[in-house]
């Protein structure tokens, strides 16, 4: 395996660990979400800072499968 494919496959593996770890928080801020949403007394602004993050982290998710999955049209 030449120097240059190395470097690919750990960029990927690294590209691919990052998609991992942003899903499980996007998951995880789900659960939390949802749990807040139930309290009678819910602080509308927490809710809504993490509804925001958890949109980030789909832009987040969306752009790094996008890189990751070849060009269908190349």
């Amino acid at each position: 395996m030449t120097e240059t494919e190395d470097n690919v496959e750990t960029e990927t593996f690294r590209r691919l660990e990052r998609l991992r770890e942003l899903r499980i928080e996007h998951r995880d801020l789900d659960d939390v979400i949802h749990r807040l949403q139930m309290d009678l007394y819910i602080n509308e602004v927490q809710l809504r800072r993490l509804k925001k993050r958890k949109l980030l982290l789909k832009d987040q998710i969306s752009r790094l499968e996008s890189e990751l999955i070849p060009d269908l049209n190349a």
